[in-house]
C-alpha cells in the first residue's frame, strides 16, 4: 500500500507539471505546446493562415521531441547495462531541462517574436523537458496514467464511469474502479496545473516556471519501483 501511495503521488505531480508547463509555454511562446505534439500541428496551421509568430518553433518542436525521446531510450539502455538507476537519473535530466527553461524564459522573456533565437532556445528547453518526462514515464513507469495526453484518459475514464454505474461484471469491477481512480486523478491534476499556470502567468509571467522545477524535483526524488501500478 505504501508503494502504491507513492506512485499515486508521482502520477499526480507529473500530471500537474504536464498541464502547468504546457500552459505556461503556450501563453509565453506564441502558442507553442511543450508537451502536446498534436496541438503544435493545429497551432502551426493557424499560424500559417494568420501569419502569426512562432511558426519556426512549432515546425522544429516535433523533430526535437523525437530526438530527445530517442536519446532518452538509448541513455536508459546504457544506464541499466551499467546497473545505474536509469529512471532517477533521467528524471534528474528532465529537471535540469525545466531549470534551463525557467532561467532562459526569465532572463530573455517575454518574447514579442517567438521566432528569435533566444525564444526558440527557451522553447526547446521546455520541449526537451516534456519529451523526457514522456519517455521516462512510457518506458519506466508505464503503469502510471499518461501525464500529458488527456484525450485517451478522458475517453477511458468516461467508459469506466458508465460501466461502474450500469453494472460492470463483479470479477472486473475492482480493476475498473482502480483504473477509473488513477485516470481521474491524473486528469484532475493536469487541469489544476493548467489553471494554476494561467493564473500565475498573469501575475508573475515566466517566474511561474519556478514552481514547475520544484514539482519536477519532488517527483524525481520519490522512489517508485518500475512497473508498480498507480
Amino acid at each position: 500500500m505504501k508503494q502504491i501511495t507513492r506512485s499515486n503521488v508521482v502520477a499526480a505531480l507529473l500530471s500537474f507539471n504536464g498541464g502547468f508547463v504546457d500552459t505556461a509555454g503556450f501563453l509565453g511562446l506564441a502558442g507553442l505546446f511543450t508537451a502536446h505534439v498534436t496541438g503544435n500541428f493545429v497551432t502551426l496551421g493557424a499560424a500559417l493562415v494568420h501569419g502569426s509568430h512562432g511558426i519556426v518553433g512549432k515546425i522544429l518542436a516535433l523533430p526535437e521531441f523525437i530526438l530527445i525521446i530517442a536519446l532518452a531510450r538509448l541513455a536508459g539502455t546504457v544506464l541499466r547495462a551499467h546497473k545505474l538507476p536509469a529512471m532517477q537519473i533521467l528524471l534528474g535530466v528532465k529537471v535540469a531541462f525545466l531549470l534551463a527553461f525557467f532561467l532562459l524564459a526569465v532572463r530573455y522573456g517575454p518574447f514579442p517574436d517567438a521566432n528569435t533565437p533566444m525564444a526558440l532556445l527557451t522553447g526547446f528547453a521546455g520541449v526537451a523537458a516534456m519529451a523526457m518526462q514522456n519517455a521516462v514515464q512510457r518506458v519506466h513507469m508505464a503503469s502510471l496514467p499518461p501525464s500529458t495526453m488527456m484525450t485517451g484518459s478522458t475517453v477511458q475514464v468516461t467508459l469506466d464511469a458508465v460501466d461502474l454505474m450500469t453494472g460492470a461484471k463483479p470479477e472486473t469491477r475492482p480493476q475498473v474502479r482502480t483504473r477509473f481512480g488513477r485516470l481521474a486523478l491524473a486528469i484532475c491534476f493536469f487541469a489544476i496545473g493548467c489553471g494554476v499556470a494561467a493564473v500565475m502567468y498573469v501575475y508573475v509571467g515566466f517566474w511561474c516556471l519556478a514552481l514547475s522545477v520544484v514539482v519536477g524535483l519532488a517527483a524525481s526524488v520519490i522512489r517508485v519501483e518500475e512497473g508498480v501500478p498507480a
